[in-house]
């Protein structure tokens, strides 16, 4: 009885108390206040519906500090009449305040790259999915009897991506949950309240928001495969389905 006891204070215990297990730098689309280590660097490839193609490359220049680019185009792959987006976009992103026992850590960043295609008329200038534009998110991390588990946080302004007349700020929540050592699940909602009015609220593939889910699968350590599900919140009026997309993360030292 009282080996039971001692055993179940510390799963307890482990479950509250945060740990110093790492946090992924992104969940599907949206950033965690994680950053990559001085030294390391991450390449990824996003496989888009309709034959997109995103690729990023990311440098962790000091501990809190993470500079990337990306570029990319929304048909790469088929046959139709090639269209690259009109510039490479930046990422970027700092630790302001670590994690610890009882608070989360958050980031101050900026992403704008956003997802689909783009729309270059007068009117729009912008991504079907609204890149982040500047963001704070916070993170916290706790170590669960199966894995670690991660909450996160934030809110974001997309300051390139308001001609459609939508300059709202807007919010953002996600979970990462460790199953074992190769698999996690990863949910995040995009509460779009920057796509809720005029122009803004026409263009929107979502309704009510975006919520995705995705199955990570790191089976190397420096490699992960994953699968997404985007915008299950989809609007049949606009698109057929959600989206089914794979992303492809390598991560190293120099």
């Amino acid at each position: 009885m009282k080996k039971q006891l001692i055993l179940s204070i510390v799963i307890l215990t482990c479950v509250i108390n945060a740990q110093d297990y790492p946090p992924p730098t992104d969940l599907i689309t949206i950033p965690t206040a994680g950053t990559l280590t001085r030294g390391s660097f991450s390449m990824d490839m996003r496989i888009q519906d309709e034959g997109g193609l995103i690729t990023g490359l990311s440098v962790g220049l000091t501990d809190r500090f993470q500079f990337g680019l990306s570029y990319g185009s929304p048909n790469l792959i088929g046959d139709d009449s090639l269209i690259w987006y009109p510039r490479p976009e930046a990422k970027l992103k700092y630790l302001i305040i670590d994690e610890n026992m009882s608070l989360p850590g958050v980031a101050f960043g900026m992403n704008t790259q956003g997802l689909g295609h783009y729309y270059s008329e007068d009117t729009l200038q912008r991504y079907d999915t609204k890149a982040l534009g500047i963001y704070l998110a916070a993170s916290k991390n706790w170590l669960s009897p199966i894995g670690n588990m991660g909450l996160h946080s934030g809110l974001n302004y997309s300051f390139l991506e308001t001609i459609d007349g939508d300059e709202d700020l807007n919010l953002f929540f996600g979970l990462d949950l460790e199953l074992n050592p190769e698999f996690s699940i990863l949910i995040e909602y995009n509460s779009a309240l920057n796509e809720n009015d005029m122009t803004a609220e026409t263009m929107s593939i979502s309704r009510g928001g975006y919520l995705n889910t995705a199955l990570r699968w790191s089976f190397v350590e420096s490699l992960h495969l994953e699968l997404d599900l985007n915008n299950l919140l989809f609007d049949d009026d606009k698109v057929e389905y959600f989206k089914r997309e794979i992303k492809i993360t390598y991560i190293e030292y120099f």
